[in-house]
């Protein structure tokens, strides 16, 4: 069944990947994403096989986590999230699109996500 071209898709998270090359320390890659989730969306509860380090370049988001308080993260601020570590990353902003740029230093055998429910 075709979309009617006149009804527009809802909007959704984004992850793009910008790189990733293998890192110096064998069997780690380095993955860099922006990372966009428009108003009113969250990333979903996930975790990372490695660290993720981030920049949140517009908005705000409340960085939500299973075992310690939310972190709200504003436009230029920067962010860790530790190997492992479920969190949630959801937009606080009333009119705006967040955007992120993150950096994973990752096992290469496993996903980049895990969702987690």
């Amino acid at each position: 069944m075709s979309q009617r071209p006149d009804v527009a898709e809802p909007p959704a998270v984004k992850r793009t990947e910008l790189q990733r090359h293998p890192a110096s320390v064998p069997g780690r890659l380095i993955v860099q994403t922006l990372f966009e989730i428009p108003v009113g969306l969250a990333s979903g509860r996930h975790k990372h096989p490695g660290e993720e380090v981030g920049f949140l370049i517009h908005g705000t988001v409340a960085m939500e986590f299973d075992d310690r308080p939310t972190l709200t993260i504003h436009a230029g601020e920067p962010f860790l999230i530790p190997p492992g570590v479920i969190h949630n990353a959801r937009n606080i902003t009333n009119d705006v699109t967040t955007m992120m740029l993150s950096t994973y230093f990752v096992d290469e055998n496993e996903p980049l996500v895990t969702q987690c429910h």
